[in-house]
């Protein structure tokens, strides 16, 4: 039986936080960045958000 190692890659459980499910559709919770587009997604501050594979920051208002 194989042992798997903590460091192993694979799919990320807080991935499907990302999306909402209302019936047949899925719509996105979080922003795409709009420098890397598509597949990366912005994280939510209070006062920014902010891409953590090029670094662009969007500021709220």
């Amino acid at each position: 039986m194989p042992v798997e190692k903590k460091g192993s890659k694979g799919s990320s459980p807080k991935v499907y936080g990302y999306f909402k499910i209302d019936g047949d559709k899925a719509t996105r919770t979080k922003k795409n960045c709009s420098r890397c587009g598509k597949g990366v997604y912005m994280s939510e501050h209070k006062d920014r958000n902010t891409c953590g594979k090029c670094g662009l920051t969007e500021f709220k208002q």
